[in-house]
């Protein structure tokens, strides 16, 4: 794969993932405790060979880029690089990235200096584990202009994803990004085509883009020449049919698109949940990689802890933990009860002196103080949470969003903001 680029694009505003967004991109918020979502397509890349990786950034990118910058770093003697490509002003380009189209486009002219055979096109907030080999492969052997992965899904999901219809071939005959009522309607078909059997066809009956690509370099050349197709699935990819051979390459694994506050959630949770989830970062053929961190072992005191990941570093003293995530560096006082929940853990410690002084000036230390009861909730990085507090969503709120003090309810789940400060004997 030495003759393969990749291009991960790092996102737009995450307006649904708000937030958690606030200050990060899409890419950078963290996952399962200790990973961050863009260490997923970089991981594949890696466990697939490919090791000429470029990163486009645009929004709140300055904790993206630190975290590449410190995880990445290639063996000089391969040419293997992870490398941050930010939106920028040029007299060419007096504007940002207007698409994902666009962000390629801005950067063409670096990226195809490397001549690859074939362009990878990723997003950088997805979870799933996919050896795009094969995937190359088959895109070769079919001679495809684009090959475009895909999978088949319900209704229910169906108009949030660019919907395709393919003949007996796997050719590309129709393309409609986010489609709703006729159209979605419309792009409805016989999933049998992928393998399913008639009772998954009947209950997925739609082809979904999982926004995977697989470019032939003159082909993506000639397709970024019309400057007013800025986005892949909405232009360039329906003006492309019938003018170029779009190939569908059936996925078969667990993948996630990590687009709105509840679906991080629940696959966040999903990974301790079941025995055996749809997704495990427990793979030795390919794992996903992070950034090392030199933490101490956890200090787990007197607890109670039943079908939970603890990540490193994590001081937790006489808690119950339930179906839940501990991320780095957690801090969890005595006689605290956590629930269905995912604590993102903190990016410092405080020393002793410093959680005194906090506690006599009146501010919680950076943690989870005693006597507090969290479920159904995300607590993000280094919020500082008192003692007795009790975020339950007691009054069943579905949306709310109370920024100014910390607080942001979605779809029923409360998230605790970034760096917020939760007072001693708050009731949420």
């Amino acid at each position: 794969m030495r003759d393969v680029l990749a291009i991960i694009l790092g996102g737009g505003r995450g307006t649904r993932l708000y937030p958690l967004t606030k200050r990060r991109a899409k890419p950078a918020v963290p996952l399962a405790g200790k990973y961050r979502l863009i260490d997923v397509p970089v991981s594949n890349c890696i466990n697939s060979d490919i090791d000429k990786i470029y990163v486009l950034t645009q929004f709140n990118s300055a904790s993206l880029n630190r975290h590449i910058i410190n995880t990445y770093r290639m063996s000089p003697f391969t040419g293997g690089f992870v490398d941050i490509l930010a939106a920028q002003q040029t007299p060419d380009n007096p504007d940002w990235f207007q698409g994902t189209a666009d962000a390629v486009r801005q950067y063409l002219w670096l990226m195809d200096s490397w001549k690859p055979r074939d362009f990878l096109i990723l997003s950088g907030d997805h979870l799933y584990r996919m050896d795009y080999r094969p995937f190359i492969q088959y895109h070769r052997q079919t001679g495809a202009d684009v090959t475009l992965a895909v999978l088949p899904c319900e209704e229910k999901v169906a108009s949030s994803f660019g919907l395709l219809k393919i003949d007996a071939e796997g050719r590309v005959i129709d393309f409609k990004e986010k489609p709703q009522g006729e159209l979605l309607e419309a792009c409805r078909v016989d999933t049998q085509v992928l393998g399913l059997d008639p009772e998954e066809a009947k209950a997925k009956p739609y082809i979904a883009s999982m926004g995977i690509y697989v470019f032939r370099r003159e082909a993506l050349i000639e397709m970024l020449q019309v400057k007013d197709h800025t986005d892949f699935g909405k232009e360039v990819l329906p003006s492309a049919i019938g003018k170029y051979h779009l190939q569908a390459y059936p996925f078969k694994g667990y993948w996630e698109d990590i687009g709105t506050i509840e679906t991080f959630y629940r696959a966040n949770l999903a990974l301790v949940q079941h025995p055996n989830p749809p997704f495990s970062f427990f793979d030795r053929e390919m794992p996903i990689y992070t950034r090392p961190r030199f933490l101490p072992p956890n200090k787990i005191l007197d607890s109670h802890i039943v079908n939970s990941m603890i990540a490193d570093g994590c001081i937790i003293e006489n808690a119950q933990i339930r179906n839940s995530i501990i991320g780095i560096r957690s801090r969890i006082e005595a006689n605290t009860v956590i629930e269905n929940t995912l604590v993102m853990g903190a990016d410092y410690y405080e020393s002793a002196e410093e959680r005194r002084a906090k506690l006599e000036a009146g501010i919680p230390p950076v943690g989870i103080g005693a006597n507090s009861h969290i479920a159904n909730a995300i607590v993000d990085k280094n919020a500082r949470i008192g003692r007795n507090v009790r975020i339950i969503n007691k009054d069943h709120v579905s949306e709310a969003q109370r920024e100014e003090e910390g607080i942001w309810i979605s779809n029923g789940i409360v998230t605790i903001i970034k760096d917020s400060v939760i007072p001693d004997n708050t009731i949420i």
